[in-house]
């Protein structure tokens, strides 16, 4: 919160601005101590997010009440080099602006609504930078926001980063290439990004295993249904039961693990108790 007023708005919206510039300052100073740390704080462009999270459509929510702290980025490059991921000033360049808003608001005046695209759990600034960054300086924990929701095929969430966006991409190629239902969606979760275009892979090469059975062709989404009911959940279940995964596993990092090493060893897709007890035997289960 700021500090009481004085009296004298004008002067007060100045001292506001400088404890939010020197705020800033020490925190990046001590995200330089911190391995990885100043990524933390850089604002995220929506473009680059979007892009690698795969915009599938968008719809008008209205005005809404949201959150200060889901507000992480910007649509505008210039908002980028001015504010920080928590909408501080980063640069003198917004002084004059911002210290306005800031004395209109000490003198309890209104301000218009911003404008926000959503995507996932987070909110991305179209117009407003400087009403954010003087909202979350005055201690402010919602503010007033025209939403358009953007759906991804991959969701974001709060803890998203610059440095987490390559990585989604691998999620996003995964996705479009096994397109599977919302539900099952979430139990085909990989802690290692980087495995999901193996996993793709071996995907498509069950399903192509199929059509040579079946004698006919499937879509992608016919394929990724097929191995996520008569492949994936009756396997992570043997698995389980067979105990050779750990319990901080995900059912799909249990999968690729084991199906990885079924197959080096035996070189077959077969699923059968020897093979199983073979595999807990040359330790080759997950967590092992």
């Amino acid at each position: 919160m700021p500090p009481l007023p004085t009296g004298f708005p004008a002067s007060d919206a100045q001292d506001d601005f400088t404890r939010a510039r020197r705020r800033q300052a020490i925190r990046r100073l001590g995200r330089r101590f911190e391995r990885g740390g100043e990524d933390i704080d850089v604002i995220l462009p929506f473009d680059e997010v979007v892009a690698e999270l795969g915009r599938v459509a968008e719809r008008d929510l209205g005005l809404k009440l949201i959150e200060l702290d889901s507000i992480v980025g910007t649509v505008d490059r210039g908002g980028a080099g001015n504010f920080d991921r928590r909408f501080a000033p980063t640069s003198s360049r917004v002084r004059v602006r911002w210290e306005r808003i800031a004395e209109l608001m000490r003198r309890g005046g209104s301000l218009p609504p911003i404008s926000v695209f959503r995507v996932g759990e987070v909110h991305f600034v179209r117009d407003g930078h400087h009403r954010v960054s003087v909202a979350r300086a005055h201690g402010l924990t919602h503010i007033e926001a025209r939403v358009v929701e953007v759906t991804t095929r991959v969701g974001a969430d709060r803890e998203l980063t610059l440095a987490d966006l390559p990585m989604k991409g691998h999620e996003r190629l995964f996705r479009e290439r096994v397109p599977l239902p919302a539900a099952a969606r979430k139990r085909v979760v990989l802690t290692d990004p980087w495995r999901y275009g193996q996993l793709a892979e071996g995907v498509e090469a069950w399903g192509f295993r199929v059509m040579q059975d079946r004698a006919e062709l499937l879509s992608r989404e016919e394929n990724a249904r097929l191995w996520f009911e008569d492949e994936f959940v009756p396997v992570v279940t043997m698995i389980r039961e067979a105990g050779l995964a750990t319990p901080r596993q995900t059912d799909a990092d249990a999968y690729f693990t084991v199906a990885a090493a079924r197959y080096r060893l035996m070189r077959t897709q077969e699923w059968t108790p020897e093979i199983l007890e073979r595999l807990r035997a040359e330790g080759e289960g997950p967590g092992r």
